[in-house]
């Protein structure tokens, strides 16, 4: 029988710093970006009802390699956590590297079905947000923004936050980009998330 949550099982699988360290391109991955402040992990842990499944840092920017987490007993479907910036004190030559490694995986990675893009509801669509969201529409992939820690706001507030971003999504995009809010600390849109992600992996709930 199947799980009501089929992303619980995930499990970290291996870690890429270089092309020639990705697992086999075949079958479906769906990749998580965000600014390092963004909660990005919290957002994979809730998603995955697991507390620890991605690191949390007091230090943002620690993911510092596209991480494979799998998915038994879905074969061949990943959760791809990639490297966060953004008050990371990260250096030059690591910028360079990065920047031409996620060139190279957005380019030519056939097992990539969709990104969500994890922005904290009262800072979003800034320049590495757009950068991530640019990445997806030129491949026509799908993309999902995740506007995060939404219980800082008052529900008025989060709407009106919502809005603007859909507003700004559509003009920028098109209808290629879906948004929502989101929080891993009350679980707000956990379950609505799951189900794009779901959906892009081609697994589903019970």
């Amino acid at each position: 029988m199947a799980m009501a949550n089929p992303l619980q099982r995930a499990q970290y699988l291996q870690s890429a710093h270089t092309p020639r360290q990705l697992p086999p391109d075949g079958g479906f991955e769906v990749a998580f970006a965000g600014r390092s402040n963004a909660g990005k992990s919290s957002a994979l842990n809730a998603i995955c009802q697991q507390n620890a499944l991605a690191r949390v840092s007091k230090t943002p920017g620690r993911t510092q390699q596209l991480v494979f987490f799998d998915i038994p007993p879905h074969d061949g479907r990943y959760l791809v956590d990639l490297p966060g910036y953004g008050y990371a004190k990260v250096p030059h030559d690591l910028q360079v590297h990065w920047q031409a490694f996620l060139d190279s995986y957005f380019g030519s990675r056939i097992a990539l079905k969709g990104l969500v893009v994890v922005m904290d509801i009262r800072h979003p669509l800034r320049d590495y947000d757009r950068q991530m969201l640019g990445y997806a529409v030129e491949r026509q992939l799908p993309a999902h923004a995740l506007l995060t820690k939404a219980d800082k706001l008052g529900r008025g507030a989060a709407g009106n936050a919502l809005q603007v971003v859909r507003n700004e999504l559509s003009k920028s995009y098109g209808d290629t980009v879906s948004v929502q809010t989101f929080s891993g600390e009350s679980k707000l849109g956990v379950d609505e998330a799951r189900d794009v992600i779901g959906r892009w992996l081609e697994i589903g709930r019970a």
